[in-house]
């Protein structure tokens, strides 16, 4: 009877949380990725790279490139010279974790000699008409200051000259075109950027039966705002503030949101973003979409009710230098990104590779550091991850407009991941959390493939210093019973979670050599079916592989040389999850928790602060939670329903009376 219950709690799992799989995952319009090459119709082409900077300088050359508009309040340039005279005498930081930076004085004297110049030629006073007036190569300078917009601010989220482009998806999700947001940049967005025309026809509706193909965008019309820079002109960027919402906020909370999104810059090839602060939308702070080259660097993001930067379906990206602070889901979100990875179209991706870098950010503070549903063959290396509910989190849910199912491929490299024990749902928190986590866990892996965590410090995480958890397509692709197959295409039970990687990590170590444990370094769920993954060659608080702590605490496998530990060869043949009745008891209840939107469930203890590694409350915590998974797992007995997948590939779901099945 074991093994068939255990099987049988796992589908149980599976019923309980299909409503609220849906709400993890991003809702977006139908999205597309990018060509990967580059448009040789612009010069020079747009995408196929990151692109370059140009200096604040060049844009005063009699022959830059493209045209520069300067955007300026009225005190812009008596801004700028306290600003720089800060950055002279008390310096700026680019994020909490950098050294303080001083400008020398000759340096302070030119770049006060180019805001001069830059506000003499100052024509506009709000970012979106330089935004709108600019094309292909522009550049839009914006001096010192704090930007509101109030033009675009008076424009309600969906005007009525607006509902000819307002195509809306018939799952409920309420998104709407690429040929609405090209007409009505302002419905939902303080700044909007369109890069390309508008092609044949409308973006096709969004539908919850079907999945169009992601490999190119349908209706691209030609680059119109293609290689366009946006750029603050100040020494540091604090000096230079877009701001969604409540200004008196400061770069904190409450947000008094009146947009969606602070800057958008839909199908922008070629977009390079620096030097400016952007804070309190309702969603988004900064939000780039289906574009192909882009470069977001010296770029803050301050408590947004989503994503301080959201990157979808895009590609050839680079985020760099940027403080991501205060964020109801997580501070960066490279969503349904580019499948540049090992399930990539190998016609229309030849070689793999990781398609987007986030490097040399402070993200803190947040619900998540870091999410990405089908956040594919991203690269995130040396970035502080730090003080949020959970540090790196990915995942496989499918909803409308997110491609790339199942996520894949994302490498995760000498990172500090640390102290990430910020209690959000507590009455204390300024930031409201938007989506459910686990509170206390550097590194969560929630249905993702053949990912790479290697060579970071991950210490003081009071839950789990990582997990591992399988997403059975019946969750993932959550179908309708009416409807059919889901929408994702499921391959089977289990194609999520299979053949990730942990390497190298320093475990319960602080990397100047403190002990500040985890309170257990690896944690899978041990998922039946699941292979592949492994777990090896890490280092313990004491500089020792044997001081690493794991769950499950497994018997050796053949050639292992750590005792209990998780199995540490890739490709071995027992290398094959078997399932854990207890655990799976509490991702049931943690799933009706996410339902009900409760988190006072004793067998399920996501919701709640965990106590210090090695106290005794964590002590008396892990008990309690061991001894309320086991009453659960004797009482999914009692259920009155049972359910499996039945045929393998392409088999179906069938219900009948649990007892029966056992």
């Amino acid at each position: 009877m074991g093994g068939t219950s255990r099987g049988s709690l796992v589908v149980v799992l599976a019923l309980a949380l299909l409503a609220p799989a849906a709400a993890l995952a991003h809702v977006e319009r139908t999205s597309y990725w990018p060509d990967p090459r580059p448009d040789a119709s612009v010069k020079p082409p747009a995408g196929g790279d990151v692109p370059k900077a140009r200096s604040l300088a060049s844009a005063l050359q009699r022959k830059q490139r493209g045209t520069t508009r300067v955007v300026c309040l009225p005190d812009s340039l008596a801004t700028a010279k306290a600003d720089i005279a800060a950055a002279r005498t008390k310096g700026y930081q680019l994020r909490p974790t950098a050294p303080v930076h001083h400008i020398t004085r000759t340096q302070a004297r030119t770049l006060l000699s180019i805001n001069r110049r830059l506000f003499a030629r100052c024509a506009f006073h709000e970012i979106q008409p330089a935004v709108t007036a600019s094309r292909n190569n522009d550049r839009v300078v914006i001096m010192p200051g704090v930007y509101t917009e109030p033009t675009a601010r008076a424009v309600p989220a969906f005007p009525k000259e607006c509902d000819q482009y307002r195509i809306t998806s018939e799952n409920g999700s309420g998104a709407v075109s690429y040929a609405y947001q090209f007409h009505c940049p302002n419905a939902q967005s303080l700044v909007g950027l369109a890069g390309h025309a508008l092609g044949p026809g409308q973006d096709p509706p969004v539908t919850p039966t079907g999945r169009p193909d992601p490999h190119g965008i349908p209706n691209l019309g030609p680059c119109i705002r293609c290689n366009m820079q946006i750029e603050g002109s100040g020494p540091s960027p604090d000096d230079v503030v877009l701001d969604a919402g409540r200004v008196e906020s400061g770069n904190g909370a409450p947000l008094g949101s009146k947009k969606d999104v602070g800057l958008r810059a839909d199908r922008a090839d070629g977009l390079v973003l620096r030097n400016m602060t952007v804070r309190h939308a309702a969603e988004h702070d900064v939000y780039i979409h289906e574009t192909d080259g882009y470069l977001v660097d010296r770029v803050k993001f301050f408590y947004a009710g989503e994503y301080g930067e959201l990157m979808f379906a895009s590609d050839h990206g680079l985020t760099q230098n940027c403080d991501a602070v205060g964020s109801g889901d997580s501070g960066i979100y490279p969503g349904g990104a580019a499948d540049t990875g090992t399930l990539r179209d190998t016609t229309f991706y030849p070689e793999f590779r990781l398609n987007q870098t986030i490097t040399h950010c402070d993200i803190h503070h947040n619900n998540m550091g870091t999410s990405g549903t089908m956040g594919n063959a991203v690269h995130y290396v040396e970035n502080n991850i730090y003080g949020n509910g959970a540090g790196f989190v990915t995942d496989s849910f499918y909803a409308g407009g997110h491609p790339g199912f199942p996520q894949d491929s994302t490498v995760y490299e000498r990172n500090r991941v640390y102290s990430n024990n910020f209690n959000v749902y507590g009455p204390d928190s300024d930031v409201k959390s938007a989506v459910a986590i686990p509170i206390g866990v550097g590194a969560l892996i929630a249905g993702g493939d053949d990912n790479v965590v290697r060579d970071n410090y991950i210490y003081d995480n009071w839950r789990r210093g990582t997990m591992l958890l399988a997403v059975p397509d019946v969750i993932a692709c959550a179908p309708s019973p009416d409807e059919g197959a889901p929408p994702c295409a499921p391959k089977g039970l289990t194609q999520t979670s299979n053949g990730n990687r942990y390497y190298n990590n320093v475990m319960g170590r602080s990397p100047d050599g403190e002990v500040m444990p985890n309170g257990v370094d690896f944690w899978w769920d041990q998922f039946p079916s699941n292979t592949g993954n492994c777990w090896y060659s890490n280092i313990g608080p004491d500089g020792t592989t044997g001081s690493v702590t794991a769950d499950p605490p497994t018997p050796p496998q053949e050639g292992t040389s750590i005792p209990g530990f998780l199995p540490e060869d890739c490709g071995a043949p027992t290398n094959v999850g078997t399932g854990n009745p207890q655990k799976e008891a509490v991702l049931v209840a943690c799933a009706a928790n996410f339902s009900n939107s409760s988190n006072d469930d004793p067998v399920c203890d996501w919701f709640q602060p965990p106590a210090e590694p090695g106290s005794p409350e964590a002590a008396r915590q892990k008990a309690q939670q061991q001894a309320a998974a086991q009453r659960l797992v004797g009482r999914a007995l009692n259920l009155p329903r049972f359910c499996e997948l039945v045929g393998g590939q392409g088999g179906t779901l069938t219900c009948g009376p649990f007892r029966d099945r056992v």
